[in-house]
């Protein structure tokens, strides 16, 4: 706990304005205080800020896998991780990319996300093409989100102009932990993107991976790094590693569902304004804990079996956990 703030001072503070200047110690109190008394703060903040029967959906799709050049520990598409069994795939075609966006709408999500296996965005027509997709997502009246690594200003305004939503480029951990999962790119090269592409106005869609072998005080340093943001990220992802075989985390042990109730909760009460979307390892989650993640502060889930290259809620057991929610869940 810091020195400075008293326990009613840091209710106080969750509940009332906006903070960018929290602690670690601050946020690691949060996440260590009493699961129930958690809870409670987590989902008042939640609706004073948000209208708590909107929960949104979103889809993802891979437009290009496999091949990538960087080394984090955690991902089937690193070509370093040379035993894990994941086909390559060029990237697609904007017609079937801007189709399978069209099929999404329909089955409900208003938000289309597109990854890319790019160490950074090149100019020419790989890059032209995926302008291309995100060009028909916008005219279909969706969101659009991508992930392509990182970028220049330049590209971020050509992103912009094309009607781009929201660019994905996650912290994945604190800046303590970063060198145990990634070498290949530097936490720096993480905020230099990140400000290019705040320097457009698009959107934020940034946060991080727990269970890769982090502390508590990694989780908390990260979400400071985030709250520290001003604005604050839109949209912050909370994703539990889904260890995958081949890769240097394949053997982790799963995060303990509670874990994740704690982390989105904490990034409810420190971030409250900003979506806080439920993501990878939602497969782990029966639909008790999905439901209290929801209750923590969670007011976004991708919706489809597959995130990227790894698995995700089928739609028939999303549609039941809507449906266990009631008519007023979206």
């Amino acid at each position: 706990m810091s020195q400075h703030h008293t326990q009613t001072d840091l209710i106080d503070a969750q509940d009332g304005d906006i903070r960018h200047d929290w602690s670690v110690d601050e946020i690691e109190a949060i996440y260590r205080s009493p699961l129930l008394e958690l809870l409670g703060r987590a989902s008042a903040v939640h609706r004073t800020h948000h209208d708590p029967a909107r929960i949104q959906k979103a889809s993802l799709l891979s437009i290009k896998t496999g091949g990538c050049p960087e080394d984090c520990a955690y991902c089937p598409q690193s070509a370093h991780h040379r035993e894990v069994k994941l086909g390559k795939e060029q990237i697609l075609d904007p017609a079937s990319v801007i189709e399978m966006a069209e099929r999404a709408k329909d089955a409900g999500a208003d938000r289309f996300c597109m990854g890319a296996a790019w160490r950074r965005v090149r100019d020419g027509a790989a890059f032209d093409a995926v302008l291309e997709m995100v060009r028909g997502v916008n005219d279909l009246g969706m969101e659009a989100c991508v992930t392509l690594g990182m970028l220049e200003p330049h590209h971020a305004e050509q992103l912009k102009d094309a009607g781009l939503t929201a660019y994905n480029h996650n912290l994945d951990t604190s800046p303590e932990f970063y060198s145990q999962i990634i070498t290949t790119r530097t936490y720096q090269d993480r905020l230099d993107t990140l400000a290019s592409v705040r320097s457009q106005g698009i959107d934020l869609c940034c946060g991080g991976i727990i269970g890769m072998g982090e502390s508590i005080r990694d989780r908390a340093s990260m979400l400071q790094v985030l709250a520290g943001f001003d604005p604050h990220p839109e949209s912050v992802p909370i994703n539990a590693l889904v260890p995958v075989e081949g890769t240097p985390l394949a053997h982790r042990t799963p995060v303990d569902p509670l874990e994740l109730v704690r982390m989105v909760a904490t990034a409810r009460i420190t971030m409250p304004k900003s979506m806080v979307r439920l993501s990878a390892g939602r497969t782990e989650l029966n639909r008790e804990a999905q439901i209290m993640c929801l209750m923590a502060g969670a007011n976004s889930v991708f919706y489809g079996e597959k995130l990227l290259t790894t698995p995700n809620p089928l739609e028939d057991s999303d549609s039941a956990l809507f449906a266990a929610l009631g008519p007023i869940a979206a």
